[in-house]
């Protein structure tokens, strides 16, 4: 492909050599009324245009190429602007991607740990609830224990207290002594 400014010279080129093709070709011009005649002098035609063609060199390096140097350069810088703004999306999606990843590994791990806790929770929750009821039940048993031997023992007491009360109340009845 041909570089931008190549192009545009050669079109310059070219608009030239058909304006001096124009000029070069162009018949006298008379005019219909009077004593007008319109042809050009050819020695100042072509003075006027050796002046040109020697100006061309001059303007082309003075004026065009800095013009056109100017307008590749800034669309170089455009295309670099645009190839820099292509990466820093690029990079902006894969830290995106990274961020939302690192966000699912942590709800993740936080997930995995929060269901640990709360399993670690209820074991303990249910072993503290086993020593509980088995503390509960050794109290309970030692109680019926104790119960049960306060029991024995109120019924020895009372079998002895009802043993003497009915010989106390025999012998009141009858009167004499019962031994």
């Amino acid at each position: 492909m041909t570089p931008p400014i190549h192009r545009t010279r050669r079109r310059a080129h070219f608009a030239l050599a058909t304006l001096w093709l124009a000029f070069g070709l162009a018949g006298n011009a008379v005019a219909t009324e009077g004593d007008l005649n319109l042809s050009p002098d050819p020695t100042l035609v072509l003075t006027l245009l050796l002046f040109f063609v020697l100006l061309v060199f001059p303007v082309d390096a003075l004026l065009f190429r800095p013009i056109f140097a100017a307008l590749d350069a800034r669309r170089e810088r455009i295309a670099g602007t645009r190839a820099r703004a292509e990466q820093l999306e690029a990079d902006a999606a894969a830290a995106l991607l990274r961020y939302e990843t690192a966000v699912q590994e942590a709800r993740a791990e936080a997930d995995e740990a929060r269901k640990a806790a709360l399993g670690s929770a209820r074991e303990s929750s249910l072993a503290e609830t086993e020593d509980a009821r088995k503390d509960a039940e050794g109290t309970l048993e030692r109680a019926r224990q104790e119960i049960a031997r306060d029991l024995l023992g109120a019924r020895a007491t009372l079998r002895q207290q009802a043993e003497a009360l009915a010989r106390e109340a025999a012998a009141t009845v009858l009167g004499r002594s019962l031994t």
